[in-house]
């Protein structure tokens, strides 16, 4: 019987790389290798942990509530849900500077934006400016998807349709008088939201791609006369629409509503008496929610967040006890080289 020879077809290429016969390199992790690294590893987290704690605590930080729970509350009397257009005024002291560039956020507590039928309640391709879902939008914006007339609602959804209303006006009060301090809404929201994930339908004017569509339940206006004072800042690229849109993780969360960056605040909002009139328009007491405004700067490492510096600093004393802990154990129990 004849033997037969092996097909050598699919056989890999006779090269170090193929064959596995590279150089290869496998460290021995001795004590006098492991302990001074833990040492070295835990310094480090420990200085960046100092850097962090003292970066954050050197961020100006200031929350005012404003949902009217207290009978003595400027907001109490726009808690009725019969009273409609409701305004009211809240005065506060800022006691020195608070350095700019000042973030101006609206924060609310007991939402659970991570839902997760509420984060699917959307139509991505409506959003995207798709017209053939103007008409028929996608059966996840249930129950959200037609008016009592049968007319399809755009945007449709449950975020869309829950989207934050209130607005605000701050003044700086000098003398008696009101000077209304500029808040900039420009480029609030996330780059990749506002050029790649929404579009508006390209149809002049934008008015006309709404025809046959109704707004959402909840809100006052459509989403082509979001910002009547910005034609640009309409429809599904405006951009607190796009800042709602974008879910928060956890149900106390704050969202970005304007900065103060120009005039005479662009160095901060300086030492005195402040007036903020709040146009009250968003229900949270239904499900025991507050609502709150918070002034805020940041640093090169971003907002306030005690609990990264606090975290550097855990681990990297646990390093440095662990080292201590190994080289006590090795200089009692090492065992002598083997021959």
């Amino acid at each position: 019987m004849v033997k037969e020879e092996l097909s050598t077809e699919n056989r890999p290429d006779n090269t170090a790389f193929t064959q596995q016969r590279l150089p290869a390199w496998q460290p021995i992790l001795s004590a006098g290798i492991i302990i001074p690294g833990f040492v070295l590893i835990g310094l480090a987290f420990i200085g960046i942990g100092v850097a962090l704690l003292v970066t954050s605590q050197s961020i100006q930080v200031m929350e005012i509530d404003y949902t009217g729970v207290d009978q003595g509350s400027p907001c109490f009397k726009c808690t009725d849900s019969t009273v409609s257009n409701c305004k009211c005024e809240i005065e506060f002291t800022i006691d020195k500077l608070f350095e700019g560039p000042v973030f101006f956020y609206y924060g609310l507590s007991n939402y659970f934006q991570n839902y997760r039928k509420y984060g699917a309640s959307k139509d991505a391709s409506q959003l995207s400016g798709d017209l053939d879902y103007f008409t028929s939008p996608a059966t996840e914006c249930d129950p959200y998807i037609k008016d009592n007339n049968d007319k399809p609602i755009v945007p449709c959804g449950s975020i869309a349709n829950s989207m934050f209303n209130d607005s605000f006006v701050l003044s700086r009060l000098i003398n008696g008088a009101k000077e209304v301090v500029p808040l900039d809404g420009k480029g609030i929201s996330w780059w990749t939201d506002y050029n790649v994930k929404y579009r508006n339908p390209s149809i002049t004017p934008l008015k006309n791609a709404f025809n046959g569509t109704v707004k959402p339940i909840n809100w006052p206006r459509p989403a082509y006369e979001l910002d009547t004072s910005d034609p640009a800042n309409n429809g599904f690229i405006n951009q607190d629409f796009l800042v709602w849109m974008r879910r928060a993780a956890l149900p106390n969360f704050r969202k970005l509503y304007r900065r103060i960056t120009e005039g005479n605040y662009a160095d901060g909002l300086p030492a005195g008496d402040y007036s903020l009139e709040i146009t009250y328009n968003y229900p949270v007491l239904s499900f025991d929610g507050r609502k709150k405004v918070v002034f805020s700067n940041v640093s090169w490492m971003g907002g306030k967040n005690e609990f990264l510096g606090i975290a550097y600093l855990v681990i990297g004393s646990l390093c440095v006890i662990m080292s201590i802990v190994m080289l006590i154990v090795y200089a009692k129990f090492k065992f002598p080289d083997e021959d």
